[in-house]
């Protein structure tokens, strides 16, 4: 039964709820259903993992502090290896925040409690957002970040330019206006955008992303041209360091599951090629891809199909 508060709506959840351990058989209650209510983020650790013992406390403490707006759930996966394997836990501390039944952001490894806070701010924006209907910050990022998607990044980018107009600490705009230069290939415009940023979002996982983009576009464009290494590769298909810098080329032509894809015949063909030097790329593009992102999802599950075979 539902509780209600004076005026009518959800009571906030009691203290017990607010943090607790799931296992593989209570995950689907714990997280995915307890999600369509609030945002709840799952943090998978292990006795044995010193960074998880740092992490931890500093989650419980956001987490409470955001008094019922997101919930936090806990998973050993020593003891519950099977949720692990399905969200592809390469490593811990691994946290992953769900809303609406499904995961919204992600983050791997203990960080400062300032993007802990950043984090967790903004699932409750998400979680704000998606009842109220009418407000003109959201609305507008949505109608921007469809436009982006819809392969109109002009469009996007003016859109992105009024919400900082509006709101010019809005990390979500900031990044997403130098991601719509580096999709119309622009990069001395996403630079501009990227050094404009104010310093106090710096270390925001939106701009950090945006900001590994624009790195990773920088260093494609040295690379070469898409063309002339397809032919270089082609007189030679063994030739790993053209293969790789036309993984770098292609991620630079917005083809990104091209890149990808370079990337992990280098991996299958060669897995310690350069002290693994096309797996460290891969979770370069991972990260400023974002980790929920598709081409992400398909390159991650094809990684750890090729390195546990």
């Amino acid at each position: 039964m539902t509780l209600l508060t004076a005026t009518g709506g959800p009571a906030a959840p009691a203290p017990a709820d607010l943090i607790k351990d799931a296992t593989d058989r209570s995950f689907p209650a714990d997280v995915l259903e307890a999600s369509r209510k609030v945002p709840v983020i799952v943090d998978f650790w292990a006795t044995w993992c010193g960074p998880c013992k740092q992490l931890g406390p500093l989650l419980e403490k956001q987490v409470k502090a955001a008094k019922g707006a997101v919930r936090l759930v806990k998973v050993d996966v020593d003891r519950n290896q099977a949720i692990a394997a399905q969200l592809q836990v390469q490593s811990i501390p691994a946290v992953y925040a769900f809303f609406q039944g499904r995961p919204v952001d992600a983050f791997t490894g203990a960080l400062p409690e300032s993007q802990i806070k950043q984090f967790i701010d903004r699932l409750i924006r998400l979680g704000g957002a998606a009842g109220r209907a009418d407000d003109p910050v959201e609305d507008a990022l949505a109608q921007a970040r469809q436009a982006m998607t819809e392969g109109k990044p002009g469009l996007a980018a003016n859109i992105f330019g009024q919400i900082i107009r509006a709101d010019p600490e809005n990390a979500a705009a900031h990044a997403g206006l130098v991601r719509c230069h580096l999709a119309q290939g622009d990069l001395r415009k996403a630079k501009q955008m990227s050094d404009r940023v104010p310093a106090q979002l710096a270390d925001d996982k939106e701009i950090v992303a945006a900001r590994g983009a624009l790195a990773l576009a920088e260093e494609g464009r040295s690379a070469g041209s898409v063309g002339d290494l397809k032919k270089r590769l082609g007189r030679d298909p063994a030739d790993l360091q053209v293969r790789f810098d036309l993984a770098l080329a292609y991620n630079t032509a917005g083809q990104r599951e091209a890149a990808v894809d370079e990337l992990l015949e280098i991996v299958q063909r060669d897995r310690e090629w350069e002290d693994q030097k096309a797996r460290k790329q891969l979770v370069k593009f991972f990260e400023a891809y974002g980790h929920t992102d598709k081409v992400t999802v398909s390159a991650r599950r094809r990684l750890s199909s090729i390195l546990f075979s």
